[in-house]
């Protein structure tokens, strides 16, 4: 019976680091929407929806996290293999769209320089589209880049928000697709870095889950 209680607590102990895990996802997939300066600019980025995936995924961790803690802290069996069938389904997903997201990185360059050219002739032909020329300026101000690759795909004139008046020179030496190319990624790194951890904390949830299911089984306690 100790042994029992002892897995029933750790349970529990994992299935709040999964919680906490579940709200720090979705509390990014919420960054991602109300913090992308650049997502207008980036269509081909903004149609695989990422924040949105993080989102989805954090709320479906974090409600399976409870279905966990509550089956373990009732020991209820119907509630255990539920969490377990659930936390099986929900890995393979996430190991799915890592795998797919690993497939098409080498394409994700080509996307972003699609974008934003197509994005900065738009600018150049119509400076009345406050839209892009407004992302185009945010973008420039906040990562101190200017143009694709430099200053000089503008053509004349050359937007304010390439100045650079700090270093005595002109315009910013840096294009954006060189920034915006490593935003992405360490996006992209803290995203593995995540899943990772996720899918850590779900191998150690399933076998808690199922130990707990075997030993609950064995005492017969049944369903409850």
């Amino acid at each position: 019976m100790s042994c029992l209680k002892c897995l029933k607590y750790t349970m529990c102990v994992v299935n709040f680091i999964f919680f906490v895990c579940g709200a720090t996802v979705f509390g990014f997939g919420i960054y991602l929407m109300t913090s992308s300066r650049f997502s207008s600019m980036l269509p081909s980025l903004q149609a695989m929806n990422i924040a949105n995936l993080l989102f989805i995924t954090g709320i479906i961790i974090t409600c399976v996290s409870f279905l966990g803690f509550l089956g373990a802290l009732k020991e209820n069996r119907c509630l255990l293999i539920s969490f377990f069938i659930l936390l099986l389904i929900l890995m393979l997903a996430e190991l799915t769209a890592a795998c797919l997201l690993m497939l098409y990185e080498g394409k994700i360059d080509d996307f972003i320089d699609k974008d934003l050219k197509d994005g900065l002739e738009k600018s150049k032909n119509s400076r009345l589209n406050g839209t892009v020329e407004d992302d185009w300026d945010k973008v420039q101000i906040a990562f101190q880049c200017c143009g694709i690759r430099n200053h000089t795909e503008w053509g004349t004139p050359v937007p304010k928000s390439c100045e650079d008046t700090r270093n005595g020179t002109r315009y910013w030496s840096q294009g954006c697709l060189t920034k915006l190319k490593g935003a992405f990624e360490r996006n992209i790194l803290n995203i593995g870095i995540g899943v990772i951890v996720v899918c850590i904390i779900e191998v150690l949830g399933m076998c808690f889950s199922l130990t707990l299911f075997c030993h609950i089984s064995r005492s017969g306690l049944g369903y409850k």
